[in-house]
């Protein structure tokens, strides 16, 4: 440790005398203040919403991955509190950041919810304290926009403060990887601030792995996603091709996935959701036109990727036409699965949404079914049962998102017509198509 304040803080950690703020208590915060508490930190939870602060305290959990029974617990030790309050993060030796970064209309990072907890924290900051920032978005984010405001206070950077960028890695929902096994790439701005992040992170993950800068774990999470984006923009492209062929592209996959090496499977679909994947690539494709270089791979993809809802929807139309002699205007319509992946109730970005907004402008009549979403209120539409006499009114049912526990088979022998985006049916039957 190459200072005297990263000493002092190094003996606070190592010895468990600490105390953990989160901002942002969503689908990244949460988790990651339940990790902490369950080593034992004491954790402070810091989100703008009321309605989220009040269910956390009275230990009422809103995210599908932590269980009441995990919250209630921490909350009962008097291992965390959540609370609206930025003051709060005076006591904090160490300060996580996980709030949202969407896209402008734009389309460039909108950074203004980072921007803004750095505003409201950084008067309170208790020195010497580490900062690290898990939110997604663009190399450089870290050490221009952290290190730089937090300077713009006078907060002494390897003095008062030590800044990291570590990227979340959450798959809601995933029953085999969690915050504790998965790794933890950490990157400082500075050597003691990479090491005071992989001592703290290091105490509730099982394995980090340091990288050279925070630009460098900036850049990580965006290669992850941008690579599944480009994977499954190639596989679109492919079903594409496959469907004016006639063949079948899950068949294909699936035979291709017999090979034990060179080969990673990736599945097409009706668009692609969730926060990451729609998103990062464009973050990284925006930082690099400002070095000139621009990136035709990820663009592409994303044009692939973010016009699939619309082939789905032409798709549809020439089904209704051929097989029931049935225009798309005014047909009755149900789309089972609204969240944008199976068994979780997120809706952010999800390809389902897009859909609906398609279809409402064809004129469709439109119902939806989702055991893991009973309510958009966006969309001012309730989840409908799944009863024979609803399946048998419906002029089409798109299935957009493949959960389990739906009864697929009842679907299937009371539908007039099906198109299968997930790949759900492997068999064949009259009423049945799919991507």
């Amino acid at each position: 440790m190459n200072t005297e304040h990263g000493a002092l803080l190094r003996d606070k950690i190592e010895s468990g005398d600490i105390t953990f703020a989160v901002i942002g208590q969503g689908y990244v915060g949460l988790p990651l203040a339940m990790e902490v508490t369950e080593a034992g930190f004491s954790c402070i939870g810091v989100d703008i919403s009321e309605d989220r602060v009040a269910q956390a305290n009275e230990g009422k959990s809103y995210i599908i991955d932590i269980s009441d029974e995990q919250l209630g617990g921490a909350v009962e030790k008097g291992l965390y509190r959540a609370t609206t309050d930025y003051s709060e993060v005076a006591k904090a030796d160490a300060i996580s950041i996980c709030v949202p970064t969407p896209l402008r209309k734009t389309r460039d990072p909108d950074i203004s919810y980072i921007q803004s907890a750095l505003k409201q924290m950084r008067e309170y900051i208790t020195k010497p304290c580490l900062i690290v920032l898990e939110s997604t978005t663009y190399p450089g984010t870290t050490e221009e926009i952290v290190a730089g405001m937090l300077a713009e206070v006078g907060l002494e950077l390897d003095k008062d403060v030590f800044v990291a960028f570590s990227p979340e890695r959450v798959d809601p929902g995933n029953a085999t990887y969690h915050l504790k096994n998965t790794p933890k790439v950490i990157g400082g701005v500075t050597e003691d601030s990479t090491e005071l992040a992989c001592l703290l992170y290091g105490k509730f993950v099982d394995h980090v792995h340091p990288v050279g800068s925070a630009a460098e774990a900036e850049m990580v999470k965006l290669l992850e996603n941008t690579f599944r984006a480009v994977n499954i923009a190639l596989v679109n492209e492919m079903m594409l091709m496959c469907d004016r062929m006639d063949i079948n592209i899950w068949r294909v996959i699936e035979a291709a996935g017999t090979k034990p090496f060179g080969f990673m499977k990736f599945t097409p679909g009706p668009g692609i959701g969730g926060h990451c994947i729609p998103l990062d690539p464009t973050y990284l494709s925006w930082k690099a036109k400002s070095y000139g270089f621009y990136n035709r791979f990820i663009e592409l993809a994303t044009d692939i990727n973010g016009n699939m809802p619309r082939f789905v929807v032409q798709k549809l139309t020439r089904l209704l036409n051929d097989h029931s002699g049935k225009a798309l205007k005014g047909s009755k319509v149900m789309l089972v699965g609204m969240a944008y992946k199976p068994n979780i109730d997120d809706l952010r970005e999800s390809p389902a949404l897009d859909l609906w907004a398609l279809l409402e402008q064809w004129g469709v009549e439109l119902y939806y079914h989702d055991d893991f979403v009973s309510e958009i209120k966006s969309l001012d539409a309730k989840s409908t049962p799944l009863d024979e006499e609803t399946i048998k009114s419906m002029d089409a049912v798109l299935i957009t998102t493949n959960h389990r526990h739906v009864d697929y088979e009842n679907i299937l022998k009371h539908a007039e017509l099906i198109l299968d985006t997930r790949g759900v049916y492997q068999g064949k039957s009259e009423n049945l198509y799919s991507l």
